[in-house]
């Protein structure tokens, strides 16, 4: 009984068959051997499923038929997943240059301010604080905040289009 189970699942004398259908559906050697590897691994876990007077060779090229499909279907899932991953990371990804460049000259400008009018309009444009919770951070009387923060905007609308050693002169 033993012996006749061994002859009725062969695999091994099919190997080379495989292989070339696996070559002809993955058109890669290394991808065409992963597939007979997968598909094989799935004809032994599915080894009951073989009806006992089946044509192996037919049935295992099912299975590698099934297995290729399967792994199309999932690379092409996975394909459609990075494409959406892609497509959402781009609205959300690295400004463009254009922008980066005006960001930089935005912070060469701020690091030009005077360092009183720099933490004040730190305090109150970047890190959102009102005027009586900045004034109250830097010990000062809130009109004086104010007359800071006004000087350092007014020196960054002034400096608008300035070259960025220019401004340093000022």
């Amino acid at each position: 009984v033993m012996s006749n189970e061994k002859t009725r699942f062969d695999v091994i004398g099919q190997l080379g068959s495989l292989r070339r259908y696996a070559r002809s559906l993955a058109r890669n050697e290394q991808d065409a051997e992963d597939l007979v590897h997968d598909a094989l691994v799935r004809a032994y876990e599915k080894q009951a499923s073989f009806r006992p007077n089946g044509n192996l060779r037919t049935w295992l090229f099912s299975v590698l038929h099934n297995t290729f499909i399967d792994g199309f279907r999932s690379r092409q899932a996975d394909a459609r997943r990075i494409a959406q991953t892609a497509e959402t990371a781009e609205t959300v990804q690295q400004p463009s240059q254009e922008h980066a460049v005006r960001l930089e000259q935005i912070r060469q400008m701020f690091e030009t301010l005077p360092e009183e009018q720099r933490s004040a309009l730190h305090l109150v444009a970047i890190e959102g604080l009102s005027y009586e919770e900045a004034a109250g951070i830097l010990d000062i009387p809130i009109g004086t905040l104010m007359s800071r923060v006004s000087r350092a905007r007014a020196f960054m609308r002034a400096s608008e289009g300035e070259e960025p050693s220019s401004r340093a002169a000022q």
